[in-house]
């Protein structure tokens, strides 16, 4: 018989790419968590990742069993759920993703509304990039994600909007261009533009607005970390898009009449699992932080 911790342990290894990675998060050493992939492999007669060097990689074997691995652990956690549910009470272990803008910015009082009010819940809360969340979601490795929604979702994943993030044109305060009452698109592309990632949603977002407009944009420097974005462009590394609750004095906004774009953030939660009373409660606390 399959051992479900292995199964864990497999799952997670696949999912990470990393040994290390994985036994942090299942609050292991690797020494176990290996143990646990050699009875995995010893129990199926296979080998599950070719080692090379530092790397790994899942082989044909594990290829065919990470989906169905992924299968047997989300049903077994849905049917758990489901059994807690039957008693009425908000406890329990409950896994959230969230984006490390919604976690800095727009999740704190929520937060502390929630563990006052639901003591007994056992909130694992791990910040993760949006595409992250949702891919976590889809796999049933993460119960509730709080992330900017995806232009397009996957089928099977519910998107619930909860705030609307206005995003604006922002520079340092002593740009050249600080002070203009309004800005062609045109002049922007003679800047250094300071984006998030690529294949990000907010990037994804950005980039849809600009295409219909023929903008072709002089990207210097990208990273998914907002802040960090903030920070480049207020000491005068470039120009940005960022939400407008996120400028302050280090940076100023840019008047573009051309570009009004805005993004949509949300909880992201698969369809066709159960939702423990722990999810339910927090989903409904959003509510009332709604836009």
């Amino acid at each position: 018989m399959l051992d479900l911790n292995h199964l864990e342990a497999f799952v997670r290894i696949a999912h990470r790419g990393s040994f290390s990675v994985a036994a942090r998060e299942l609050s292991l050493t690797q020494p176990a968590v290996s143990k646990r992939v050699a009875a995995l492999e010893a129990s199926l007669g296979t080998a599950l990742f070719d080692r090379i060097g530092r790397s790994i990689q899942l082989t044909e074997a594990g290829r065919t069993l990470l989906p169905r691995a992924e299968q047997i652990l989300a049903r077994i956690e849905d049917s758990r759920r489901a059994v807690r549910n039957l008693a009425g009470q908000v406890e329990g272990p409950l896994r959230v993703g969230t984006s490390h803008h919604i976690g800095l910015h727009r999740l704190p009082p929520v937060l502390r509304s929630f563990v006052g009010r639901y003591p007994d819940v056992e909130l694992d809360l791990r910040f993760l990039d949006s595409e992250v969340i949702l891919a976590e979601v889809e796999h049933g490795q993460t119960e509730v994600g709080l992330a900017t929604l995806p232009p397009a979702a996957p089928e099977t994943v519910e998107c619930r909007p909860i705030w609307t993030d206005q995003l604006v044109v922002v520079i340092a305060p002593g740009h050249a261009l600080s002070g203009a009452t309004e800005v062609k698109l045109k002049h922007l592309t003679r800047e250094r533009a300071i984006l998030p990632g690529e294949g990000t949603y907010t990037r994804r977002i950005i980039e849809r607005a600009l295409h219909p407009l023929g903008i072709h944009l002089r990207v210097t420097l990208a990273t998914n970390y907002l802040e960090t974005i903030k920070m480049m462009v207020s000491v005068g590394l470039g120009w940005s898009v960022l939400p407008l609750g996120m400028v302050d004095s280090d940076v100023s906004v840019l008047p573009v009449p051309e570009l009004r774009i805005h993004r949509t953030l949300g909880t992201v939660h698969h369809r066709e699992r159960t939702l423990s009373n722990a999810s339910r409660a927090l989903m409904d606390m959003l509510k009332a932080y709604s836009d």
